[in-house]
C-alpha cells in the first residue's frame, strides 16, 4: 500500500516511527499492541505535500485503518483508539490526542521529523516539489513569514523548529530537544556557507 508515497513517508519512515513508539512506551503506561497498529497503519494514505488533498491524509489512513482492523480482529473500542490516534496525529490537524496511544503515535512520527533524519527528509520533500532550498533575500526567515511550499529551509521555521515545544510525553520532549539541537546547528553551519 505504501509503494506509492513519497521517500518521506514510504516504509522505511513507517519502521522509524515504530522504533521511536517502542522507546517511548517503554516509559508509557500505554497498550503497545494498539501503538503497534496505529503506527502501522498511519501513513497508509499520504497525499504529496504539494496536493490539496494532504491535509487529509491523516483523516482517509483512519478511516483505510478501520476497515483493515475489523479484519483482523481488533474490537470496537480498540479500533476507536487507533483511528482516531491516526486522526489525530498529524500536524496539519492541529491537535492532540486524547490518549496515551495516539500521544505516543503523534510524538513517535513527530521525532521522524526532526534531526538528522529529519533535514534530510525536508530536503527530500523540496526537492520532490522543486523548491529552492531558501530565499535568497531572507534565507532564515528574519524578517518575512516562512513559506514551506516555496523554500525547503522555510519549513525549519514553519513547523520543525515548533516541535519540541508541542511533544506529549516525557521521553518525547526529551528526544527531541537532542533533535532540535541537530537542526539548529545544521542551520547554523548552512549560514556560514551560503
Amino acid at each position: 500500500m505504501m509503494k506509492k508515497n513519497d521517500s518521506a513517508h514510504d516504509f522505511e519512515h513507517i519502521m522509524r516511527v515504530y522504533k521511536n513508539a517502542q522507546k517511548i512506551g517503554r516509559e508509557e503506561n500505554a497498550n503497545m499492541r494498539l501503538v503497534r497498529a496505529a503506527v502501522l497503519l498511519h501513513d497508509i494514505i499520504s497525499f504529496p505535500k504539494s496536493d490539496k488533498k494532504s491535509k487529509t491524509s491523516s483523516i482517509k489512513s483512519s478511516i483505510a485503518a478501520q476497515r483493515i482492523l475489523q479484519n483482523h480482529g481488533y474490537g470496537k473500542d480498540e479500533i476507536k483508539i487507533i483511528s482516531e490516534s491516526i486522526r489525530d496525529h498529524s500536524f496539519s490537524q492541529g491537535t492532540v490526542p486524547n490518549t496515551i496511544e495516539g500521544k505516543i503515535l503523534q510524538d513517535a512520527d513527530r521525532l521522524d521529523a526532526i534531526g538528522a533524519i529529519g533535514i534530510a527528509r525536508t530536503f527530500s520533500v523540496g526537492g520532490s516539489g522543486k523548491r529552492p532550498f531558501y530565499n535568497k533575500s531572507d534565507p532564515f526567515c528574519q524578517s518575512r513569514n516562512p513559506d514551506d511550499n516555496r523554500w525547503t529551509l522555510d519549513h525549519f521555521y514553519r513547523k520543525l523548529l515548533l516541535l519540541e515545544k508541542n511533544m506529549n510525553t516525557n521521553a518525547g520532549k526529551k528526544e527531541a530537544r537532542r533533535r532540535t539541537k541537530i537542526m539548529k546547528k545544521f542551520l547554523n553551519d548552512f549560514k556560514k556557507e551560503i
